[in-house]
């Protein structure tokens, strides 16, 4: 509610002057918020998590095998917040909520007697001070790519977003700390540079022997084999970021095994619609370049139609040429569509896409619902239909902050129903 009013003041506040004072505004309510939740980080174990991709999987995998392990967990991430048994999908359409959301969702945890709370930190919560005074006990770095890069300012600026959250963990009064980093990322060795007592690194190489397939993955954990139900190498680092957290915590490979064998996947991520249509439909958040082509490449052998656009109006705007250049070279069909446009023209964004599109004709509808049904229309047995972009994420946004209620796979579900009636009457 405090947050509330604030943000509705800020409107007020002559945009000069407020850009000046943003800073200490922003670590104000970082204070704040941890006075009157009274430093609930001090009483659990936290766990940051952050990176460009995976953060969310990661966050979700290392819930399982705590879980697994009779731990009490409360999570903060993209996709939900849970404490204890209790959960709510995120829709607020940003990873980390204002301070005063976070810590209450530490305060919550700490009543409710969770061990450990595993909370998702992006580099634009970073800039805003969101991830001071939250005590922590670890942070897991996936990876890093260029992302947010005209918000930032630069890449090295993003990249500096991110070392600040090891610096908070630096600082944290809590002993027995740990970082957790991808030793494969080239960028990984800098969240090393800190003053941390326990300091661990994951790589593919600890997963060997392991085939990647279309439905899972099947690696080796110490010698023993694993099956995850998963797909594709990303996910491989993501379950390697999990297992080498876990095993930091104590735990063992028989809890960590089982727990990953259990998991049965992460909405909005590869995640599959069937009702029972002849060909393959993927939801997926992937929204740059480079996770899109990590996603295609699970599905290198079949024939894709691929449905996307470029996420976010007014940002970013150097990827868009970039993801039309790997949808034509792994799509055989393209079409794009709106993506969070903002007050950004979505025919503009979307033309902007093609212009990395050099091998073919993409077919350009606007309308996201009428786009997912263009693809379903046109795919035919064996075939699978990606739709990447939106993943979860709750709103699609339009102009002056008007918003349209959505989820991907709930219309994904709809479309594919009145392609299967209309076939069947």
């Amino acid at each position: 509610m405090l947050e509330k009013i604030l943000r509705t003041i800020e409107k007020f506040i002559p945009k000069k002057i407020y850009r000046f004072f943003q800073p200490a505004y922003h670590f104000f309510l970082a204070v704040l918020g941890a006075i009157i939740y009274r430093l609930p980080g001090l009483h659990l174990k936290v766990v940051g998590v952050t990176g460009t991709k995976g953060k969310t999987s990661t966050v979700e995998l290392i819930n399982a095998i705590l879980e697994e392990a009779q731990y009490k967990t409360a999570i903060a991430s993209t996709l939900r917040f849970k404490v204890g048994k209790e959960e709510k999908r995120n829709l607020f359409k940003m990873t980390m909520p204002g301070r005063f959301f976070v810590q209450k969702i530490l305060r919550q945890a700490v009543n409710e007697k969770c061990e450990y709370a595993i909370v998702e930190i992006t580099s634009e919560g970073a800039k805003q001070f969101r991830h001071l005074f939250l005590s922590l006990d670890a942070l897991i770095v996936t990876n890093l790519s260029p992302e947010h890069i005209e918000s930032h300012g630069s890449f090295e600026k993003y990249k500096n977003a991110k070392l600040s959250i090891a610096k908070e963990l630096e600082r944290s009064w809590k002993r027995h700390r740990f970082v957790v980093v991808n030793s494969d990322d080239p960028h990984g060795k800098d969240f090393l540079n800190f003053k941390i007592e326990n300091k661990s690194t994951f790589s593919l190489k600890d997963a060997e022997p392991f085939e990647l397939h279309e439905d899972g993955i099947d690696f080796t954990l110490d010698g023993e084999k694993i099956n995850s139900k998963l797909s594709g190498e990303f996910n491989l680092y993501n379950i390697l970021a999990a297992i080498t957290f876990a095993k930091s915590q104590n735990i063992n490979n028989e809890v960590i095994k089982r727990a990953l064998e259990k998991f049965e996947g992460i909405r909005g991520r590869v995640e599959k619609i069937d009702i029972g249509q002849n060909f393959t439909v993927v939801v997926d958040y992937a929204h740059t370049a480079d996770s899109m082509e990590k996603v295609y490449k699970v599905f290198e052998n079949h024939r894709k139609i691929c449905v996307f656009g470029a996420t976010g109006g007014g940002r970013d705007k150097w990827k868009r040429p970039e993801m039309g250049r790997v949808a034509d070279t792994y799509c055989d069909e393209i079409i794009l569509t709106d993506d969070d446009s903002y007050d950004e023209n979505p025919q503009e964004i979307t033309e902007a896409i093609a212009t990395g599109i050099k091998n073919r004709i993409p077919t350009i509808l606007i309308d996201r619902r009428e786009a997912i049904r263009e693809g379903f229309k046109r795919a035919k047995s064996g075939d699978v239909v990606l739709i990447t972009g939106k993943g979860t994420d709750p709103y699609l946004m339009g102009p002056n902050g008007t918003k349209i209620e959505w989820d991907d796979a709930t219309v994904a579900r709809e479309e594919l129903s009145k392609i299967s009636h209309a076939r069947t009457s």
